[in-house]
């Protein structure tokens, strides 16, 4: 018979046939597994699978007394309460590195299309506005990408290869972690000092207290009037009430997001400046970077069942 594995967050059934396919499945669909489940049900779960992203705090994690294993599917642990699971001994696993090509990739799509205005310019053709030579200010040129300065903040296997793609657009990368690392572009003692230098400042930072709003105000004025800001990590790393104050005093040029404080992002003063664009959260979201992480995740469950040490663990 199949162990059973329960599934804490909310994901589209598309993303769990495969691992369904090896384990018995219990779908909580998002919401409190003793909402869905009856304590007997409960009572014998030792693995979860969860989003990292999600909220999974303590009060969770004590309704399922024989828990031993929290799998995430994908990069992020950030809504796991790593303390509590300490306090339990519960075993936490990622999938690192699984989406970091999909994730980098969508943060140079952003980077490209809020610097050369793609946005405006399909609304420029489907208005009929270029076909009937109506002037728009949005059309004036802009800076190229040769000799552009790209700052990294982390470097870890996200922000390596967002590094790896703008050097090959012939721009200058700089970055900024808690650590130097053997990588072949100039480390900046500081974020500050990072993003008064950068004239596009590319967020893939882990989110977590000490990154909790590292761009404030203060950090956006730093940035500057030419200046662009892009976040493929998680949203809580921007003070977006000082970023929609930036972008409406024109303190910055323009920004690339795909993560927000709130998620899903409703239509708010955020979503109603040209000069920014705007993703769902699809920086993982494609079908290569879900085998990878699924492939993670059923090597986690594997080595648990099998009373192995996990080799995805959190560190």
């Amino acid at each position: 018979m199949p162990e059973q594995v329960l599934i804490y967050s909310r994901f589209p059934k598309a993303m769990m046939v495969r691992i369904g396919q090896r384990y018995d499945l219990m779908d909580a669909a998002g919401k409190p597994p003793n909402d869905m489940f009856s304590a007997g049900q409960l009572a014998g779960v030792r693995a979860m699978i969860t989003a990292g992203g999600t909220p999974l705090g303590a009060e969770v994690i004590d309704t399922l007394p024989a828990l031993q294993a929290i799998v995430c599917y994908g990069t992020g642990y950030d809504g796991v309460d790593l303390a509590a699971a300490a306090r339990r001994n519960i075993a936490v696993g990622n999938s690192p590195a699984a989406n970091a090509s999909s994730v980098a990739d969508i943060a140079m799509t952003l980077m490209l299309a809020v610097t050369r205005r793609l946005l405006p310019a399909d609304d420029y053709v489907r208005s009929g506005n270029w076909s009937g030579a109506k002037p728009s200010p949005l059309m004036k040129p802009q800076p190229g990408n040769p000799g552009r300065r790209v700052g990294v903040y982390g470097m870890g296997e996200i922000g390596r290869r967002i590094a790896a793609r703008a050097a090959a657009f012939e721009m200058d990368v700089a970055y900024y972690s808690r650590s130097r690392h053997d990588v072949p572009y100039r480390y900046v003692p500081s974020l500050e000092a990072l993003v008064e230098w950068c004239s596009v400042l590319m967020i893939a930072v882990r989110a977590g207290a000490d990154t909790h709003h590292a761009i404030d105000a203060q950090m956006l004025r730093k940035l500057g009037a030419d200046g662009y800001i892009v976040n493929i990590s998680r949203g809580s790393v921007i003070d977006q009430d000082a970023l929609v104050a930036a972008l409406t005093d024109k303190t910055i040029a323009g920004a690339g997001l795909d993560v927000y404080q709130t998620e899903p992002h409703a239509p708010d003063a955020l979503t109603a400046f040209a000069n920014v664009v705007l993703t769902p959260h699809i920086g993982g979201h494609t079908l290569d970077s879900h085998v990878a992480m699924q492939n993670c995740v059923m090597a986690n469950l594997d080595a648990f069942f099998a009373g192995k040490a996990l080799p995805y663990p959190v560190k």
